[in-house]
């Protein structure tokens, strides 16, 4: 497969600049690769789908506030700092992107907040747009951290060409998020509301957790032909004993097991024994799915409608079957479904 296999139009209107009113309301298109059959419903109704004994996989990782804004010492040039990832946590250094990236060199000192209560210092050049800082900020560990948070703004995508709007901080994040990390939303599991969680867990659904810290990477360009030679930036992933549990008795029974999104695919692709289960892990995973591909855990996922040539759309049609994929895509833009991370969903079986 080449990277113009995954070139489609998609109208400007179709990607999603908020969500749905209701978390569960937003619509989904199931899929069944079997019968090759494409049905129209709303989220809600992927209970109708599950049994007892099913289990679903959700990306417990948590978004943080990683973008700020800062102005450069002497000309006070506005500049975007975007938080990547901590790389030491002593000496408060981490990996972060600036825009625009051409006015910040080694040396230069940006200050955050009306008060200037947060320094910043570029030590090292990363990339074109990436930067190592230090931060310089008197208090503790957790004041520093509770600083950030304080400063930051919810990363939505750059796409959404809107501000950001306090109900971001609650929307533009699962439910069920527990360990801080992320840069970007799981976007799957945007669409599960308490209640329905609660609804598949009294119809006897259990639920594997596994934390994968999506990074900018998720969003990076295709840049070759040929899809061999793309590298995936690594992403921090944490598999326990516990979540391998609930997922193999599953798999032994032959229950659904259900990849609620493209990162717990990701997650699980990066962690499977020679038996075809699933292994504890902990570590980073650079793991990129693209057809062809033999899934070893998941035989179903849940997933959002995606742009064209992203690696997420590769991994779809490695798992649904390309021409299936396209098919359903067809679909979704003839039916108006929203794409995209505050987009509507797709249940493949």
């Amino acid at each position: 497969m080449k990277l113009s296999h995954f070139n489609f139009d998609l109208p400007k209107e179709l990607l999603a600049e908020f969500p749905a009113e209701n978390r569960d309301e937003a619509r989904l298109m199931v899929i069944d690769r079997k019968k090759q059959t494409i049905e129209h419903k709303m989220f809600k109704d992927i209970i109708d789908y599950f049994d007892d004994g099913d289990v679903m996989i959700l990306n417990n990782t948590k978004v943080f506030p990683a973008r700020l804004y800062g102005n450069k010492e002497k000309t006070g040039a506005r500049i975007e700092v975007f938080l990547l990832r901590e790389l030491n946590a002593e000496q408060r250094l981490w990996d972060v992107l600036v825009d625009p990236a051409r006015k910040i060199r080694i040396g230069n000192k940006l200050y955050f907040g009306d008060d200037d209560s947060l320094v910043a210092e570029v030590i090292d050049n990363t990339t074109s747009r990436g930067r190592t800082l230090r931060f310089l900020y008197d208090g503790s560990y957790e004041e520093f951290r509770n600083k950030l948070t304080e400063l930051g703004e919810t990363p939505i995508p750059k796409y959404i060409n809107r501000e950001v709007t306090p109900e971001d901080a609650e929307r533009y994040q699962t439910i069920y998020a527990k360990e801080e990390g992320a840069v970007a939303a799981p976007t799957a599991g945007l669409h599960f509301s308490k209640h329905l969680l609660k609804r598949l867990e009294i119809k006897g659904v259990n639920f594997a957790e596994v934390t994968l810290h999506v990074g900018l990477g998720t969003f990076n360009p295709v840049e070759v032909e040929d899809l061999s030679k793309h590298k995936m930036d690594s992403e921090e992933l944490k598999i326990t004993q516990e979540a391998c549990d609930v997922v193999n008795a599953a798999k032994a029974k032959r229950k659904r097991v259900c990849a609620i999104g493209t990162t717990s695919m990701r997650a699980i692709e990066s962690s499977v024994s020679s038996q075809n289960t699933l292994n504890p892990y902990e570590g980073w995973t650079n793991k990129f799915i693209f057809p062809p591909h033999d899934f070893s855990v998941a035989n179903c996922m849940v997933t959002n409608f995606h742009t064209p040539k992203s690696t997420l759309l590769m991994m779809i049609s490695a798992f649904c079957g390309h021409d299936l994929m396209k098919k359903a895509y067809e679909e979704a833009i003839k039916e108006k479904y929203k794409f995209y991370s505050y987009g509507d969903a797709m249940l493949i079986l």
